[in-house]
């Protein structure tokens, strides 16, 4: 039976150089990734094939909070987002970015971003073509 299930990641940590500032990007900084991914599953199967490589999504994740370096979290989020759509079978995913040394001048534990993205329906041409005008 193919069911939806939630896998999650939490704690994904890596340096990056994200910032609208110079020395964020110059200097960098740890940011912190949690993930929730919605995977749709043949639980009856138990076989690694039916899901999703995690270790292999972290990797991915890591490649994008260490690589080209973007102002805004949220652009971060996206960028996260859309590689962890890129793995089958992920169908929906919760990303947070966490900045935990973010410049603010005032004591704070965390700044973060969340996001959810889920994969476009893709139709056939046959619902298409049977697709009544409202």
């Amino acid at each position: 039976m193919v069911e939806p299930v939630w896998i999650t990641l939490t704690g994904l940590r890596a340096v990056g150089h994200h910032g609208v500032y110079e020395h964020e990007r110059r200097d960098g900084q740890e940011f912190v990734v949690d993930l929730r991914l919605e995977v749709a599953v043949d639980t009856s199967a138990d076989q690694i094939e039916g899901t999703v490589h995690y270790g292999e999504v972290a990797e991915a994740v890591v490649a994008d909070v260490t690589g080209s370096p973007v102002d805004l979290i949220e652009t971060l989020a996206g960028r996260i987002a859309d590689t962890c759509l890129a793995f089958e079978p992920v169908t929906t995913v919760e990303v947070v970015v966490h900045k935990p040394q973010a410049p603010i001048t005032v004591a704070f534990d965390d700044v973060s971003v969340s996001l959810v993205r889920s994969r476009p329906l893709v139709r056939s041409k046959c619902e298409e073509q049977h697709e009544h005008p409202r």
